[in-house]
């Protein structure tokens, strides 16, 4: 009996620990898909010159509008950068990130939708890993340009530090962020990596080797798509 009843908290205390897991594992599989297909966009995508420039990738699949806060939204998504020197390698295994507030609950109302965000330098990567930071105040943010051979040398190309975008029931186009945060989920990142270990460990440091498999997906399309930084 003694036995019996161990084996059952132990399964309590488990079953939680991996609903949490699942919940992560999805949040990789819906970013994924959501990258897929925007990258996929023969015309209307990602101009493909500033994807090449990019730092850093965050998409934040299904963000929905919080009925509990005003014109507030929340999202949950992943993050991944491109490593080795001056940032030019491959890219890494993703950090877990949250999307909070904001103006932009107003605009994409009771729909979720899908964001996806570029980071265009240094500073802006190391500051979102850091701790919260709050867009349009701590790091400049612009509404990307649509179409795959768009130029980048645009003015918000050139002087925002983090380019978004947003998909709605299938239509692409840049959105201005400002005034919502942006923070690493450190909590979902020890879920699913099952490590005590932080977003700027998992992006600068390489503390995950190899890639688990349900991350690889999305590395790899954004290795296939954009594997070195221009």
């Amino acid at each position: 009996m003694k036995k019996l009843l161990s084996a059952v908290l132990c399964l309590c205390f488990a079953l939680p620990a991996l609903a949490a897991e699942d919940k992560e594992q999805q949040r990789l599989q819906d970013s994924y898909s959501v990258m897929k297909a925007i990258l996929g966009m023969s015309d209307k995508g990602i101009p493909t010159d500033l994807l090449n420039k990019s730092y850093c990738v965050v998409v934040f699949p299904s963000v929905k509008k919080a009925a509990f806060v005003v014109g507030g939204s929340y999202g949950r998504g992943v993050m991944t950068c491109r490593g080795g020197q001056s940032f030019r390698g491959p890219w890494s295994a993703p950090a877990f990130v949250a999307l909070e507030g904001g103006s932009f609950g107003l605009q994409i109302g009771g729909q979720a939708t899908d964001f996806v965000l570029l980071i265009m330098n240094e500073d802006g990567a190391k500051s979102v890993l850091k701790s919260k930071v709050k867009l349009g105040g701590d790091a400049s943010v612009a509404a990307g340009p649509v179409g795959r051979t768009t130029s980048a040398e645009t003015d918000a190309a050139m002087k925002a530090e983090i380019l978004s975008w947003s998909r709605n029931k299938g239509v692409f186009a840049g959105i201005s962020l400002d005034g919502s945060t942006l923070r690493p989920d450190n909590d979902a990142s020890k879920n699913y990596y099952h490590k005590d270990l932080d977003a700027q460990q998992i992006i600068f440091e390489g503390a995950v080797k190899p890639i688990p498999p349900t991350a690889k997906p999305l590395v790899n399309l954004l290795d296939h798509m954009s594997p070195k930084r221009a």
